[in-house]
Formats: structure tokens, C-alpha cells, sequence
């Protein structure tokens, strides 16, 4: 689905992204891991067409992705960014909505309605439908822009969705709503491509793993594979403990100093 060739991005003389190279299958979930400036957030912007490589290419589905039209790509992939700023008064329905522009004309269809519906069903905040966005916590305003790039790719089951900590300001169970829903996509055909710091969601939810350290990759491959002592101790510059869980394809995760 994705291919990733001798991929690199520069700014002057400091290099965010080294000579990156994998490929992602369709229906894989890959999570991305590393350090605070690691190029996380710069790989994930090259893959959305925000930046352009210095080097290297990127293709989906064996196409470049700089033939694709801005059409195209708001068709096939969706993005959850970081940082939401919006000037403008919205209700929760019309913000959801806006994630089906690509697929109507003037007016949305009956359909789009339906999908709309369904995506703050899945996540959780169809009660919160006619609330005005400005009123809602850090972490309800992050599930409307969830809902609303659902809603950009829900009948598009070849679709790529790329995102940015997704976790981030959630609390523990919508966490894991969040991160069951990234997988239940992943199982129907999307690619997931997502950033996160928790080690833990990443090895339990993801097919592969992609270690990042200054730009270069350090490891990747399926968790079993890539979370261990070295590779977090390179990647991260600190010793971890590694727990054994029962059910679990991966050891629990826990800074070299907690005692259990």
C-alpha cells in the first residue's frame, strides 16, 4: 500500500529525516515511536503531501504521491494533526461533516449524513452533536476532529489514515476506545499509520513497529521483534524493565526504576 524509498528531509543544515526505507502492506497498522524530536511528526507531514522530501520518494498504492490530486488524496488518506485552531463558531455536526467535502457537492448527500452520524457513534460524542466545539474539554475536541477524518475515509475501505498521537488529552478509556477503533479499521483494509509515546498501546495494537531516533531508523518489525532492552535503551536513552504478561504478545513496559 505505502512504499517509502530512500526517504529524507532537511532544513539547512540539520537533517530531520534519514534515508528512510519500508514499505507498509494494506491493512497493516503501523506505530511510529521515539523521542521528542525524533521526525515523527516530519515523516507523518511527508506522507500527507504537507512536506516534500528533500530525497526519496513515497508511493501509495504504486503511485507517486506528488501525481496524486489534492482531490484524489482528500479521497484516500485522512490526517489527525496535533493542534487544532479554529477562529469560527461550529457545532459538533457541521465539524463532523466538514469531513465529507471531498465526496459532495453543494449539499451532502443522505449517505453523508448517515456516515456522519455513524463516526460520532463510533466515537462517542453523538450526544454532543448541537454543542458549539469552543464549549467542549481538550479531550471531547479531540474525539470531533477524530470523528470528522472517520468521515473523510468511511467508505473508502483502501484509505490511509495517518495519525498524530492520537491519545493525546484522552483519558485512559477513550484511549482505548481510540486505539480499538484505529485496529477495527486496520482489520477492514485501511492502513493506519499512527505516532504514538505509549509503548504499550503500541505493541498490543499494531502490526509493525517503527523505532526513530534523530531521524534514522533504529528497528522495525513486529513488536515481538523490535521491543526490547537495546532497542529502547538506543531509541530512547533509557533503561526499561520488560514484564512479562500473560495474554499479551509483549512484555508490559515499565521504567528500570519501578518496582513491582
Amino acid at each position: 500500500m505505502i512504499t517509502i524509498t530512500g526517504l529524507s528531509f532537511r532544513i539547512g543544515n540539520k537533517l530531520l529525516v534519514d534515508d528512510l526505507n519500508f514499505s507498509i502492506a494494506k491493512g497493516e497498522m503501523l506505530a511510529i515511536l521515539g523521542a521528542n524530536g525524533a521526525g515523527k511528526s516530519t515523516f507523518l507531514k511527508m506522507l500527507s503531501g504537507e512536506l516534500k522530501p528533500s530525497v526519496g520518494t513515497i508511493r501509495i498504492r504504486g503511485k507517486l504521491l506528488d501525481d496524486y490530486s489534492l482531490q484524489e488524496l482528500a479521497r484516500q488518506r485522512a490526517i489527525l494533526v496535533q493542534q487544532h485552531t479554529l477562529s469560527i463558531s461550529f457545532l459538533v455536526h457541521e465539524l463532523v461533516m466538514m469531513g465529507r467535502y471531498p465526496h459532495f457537492g453543494n449539499q451532502p448527500l443522505e449517505n453523508d449524513k448517515v456516515i456522519v452520524r455513524q463516526v460520532m457513534e463510533d466515537t462517542g460524542i453523538l450526544h454532543l452533536a448541537n454543542r458549539d466545539y469552543q464549549t467542549l474539554s481538550g479531550g471531547e475536541q479531540q474525539r470531533v476532529h477524530l470523528s470528522r477524518i472517520l468521515a473523510q475515509i468511511y467508505d473508502c475501505p483502501e484509505a490511509c489514515l495517518f495519525l498524530d498521537e492520537p491519545t493525546n488529552g484522552l483519558d485512559l478509556l477513550y484511549q482505548q476506545q481510540v486505539m480499538e477503533l484505529a485496529r477495527g479499521l486496520s482489520d477492514k483494509g485501511y492502513t493506519v499509520i499512527c505516532i504514538l509515546h505509549d509503548i504499550n498501546f503500541a505493541s498490543t495494537f499494531a502490526d509493525q513497529i517503527l523505532l526513530l531516533k534523530q531521524g534514522r531508523m533504529v528497528a522495525m518489525g513486529r513488536p515481538e521483534e523490535v521491543i526490547n532492552f537495546e532497542n529502547l535503551k538506543e531509541t530512547f536513552g533509557v533503561s526499561v524493565r520488560l514484564v512479562p504478561m500473560d495474554g499479551y504478545k509483549c512484555p508490559l513496559v515499565v521504567p528500570a526504576a519501578v518496582k513491582i
